[in-house]
């Protein structure tokens, strides 16, 4: 598995091994003790999987302290423009964002570690998306960040009028404003 760094601390993009052969592709999408070999050690102890419509924006969410959340997002079927803001007060890069397009088919991952708020943008007609987190969700420490807060210059790449985003995502308060506690 090749890791490739992005700039920010902790924040890598994974593009696993993929055989490929008449019949298809094999992949190992995670292998802990692969990763751990690389100073990656984290435990996941839960997967979610979401499929969303061409349009749906999702995010940007967190969970505060104490059930922060490290995650590994993957595109099963369609493609995603994932994003990350850096809510990490003592590193250079606070406040500042990451973006990538994942797909089924560039079959990259982006681990996400604590710290960071995380969203995504439907690109194709539809996706679908597997994320490990290695912290339960605990509704009481959610938390967001206005998907189009000026400050972050977000560059989602689509007409505002062509997205849908939930009645939450919209009401979200901008980076000045949020409560978070990385």
């Amino acid at each position: 598995m090749n890791i490739v760094e992005t700039g920010f601390d902790g924040l890598v993009v994974l593009e696993p091994k993929v055989i490929e052969d008449p019949r298809g592709y094999f992949m190992e999408s995670y292998r802990y003790d692969v990763l751990k070999s690389k100073g990656i050690d984290i435990h996941f102890i839960q997967d979610n999987q979401s499929k969303s419509k061409r349009g749906v924006l999702r995010g940007l969410h967190y969970q505060n302290t104490p059930h922060q959340q490290t995650k590994l997002i993957r595109v099963l079927s369609g493609e995603i423009l994932d994003v990350v803001v850096d809510l990490r007060k003592y590193k250079s890069t606070f406040g500042t964002s990451f973006a990538i397009a994942l797909s089924a088919e560039n079959k990259k991952q982006l681990l996400v570690p604590r710290g960071f708020a995380h969203g995504f943008l439907v690109l194709g007609d539809s996706a679908e998306i597997l994320y490990k987190c290695d912290e339960f969700y605990h509704p009481e420490a959610e938390g967001g960040i206005m998907y189009n807060d000026p400050a972050l210059k977000i560059d989602w790449g689509m007409k505002e009028e062509d997205l849908v985003l939930s009645q939450r995502d919209r009401n979200h308060p901008t980076l000045e404003k949020a409560i978070f506690n990385f």
